[in-house]
């Protein structure tokens, strides 16, 4: 699979990772990753795992979750 950000700029780039929410396929120099706790639903606020989980996403889907 190759990075789709790299083929719209007209590059061929293999994808190390894929986007979580529209499923695109991206390089290291496009992918953003992002460490969120997690937390129960029944329990607003609590931490159910000590260390963060990791979310990765492209730069289009980065930029419309934080527009919100």
């Amino acid at each position: 699979m190759n990075c789709f950000e790299c083929v719209q700029q007209g590059n061929t780039v293999v994808a190390v990772a894929v986007c979580r929410v529209c499923g695109a396929g991206l390089c290291a120099a496009h992918v953003r990753t992002e460490n969120k706790q997690l937390r129960e639903p029944a329990n607003p606020g609590k931490v159910i795992h000590e260390r963060p989980a990791r979310q990765l996403t492209c730069p289009t889907c980065r930029e419309a979750e934080e527009a919100v």
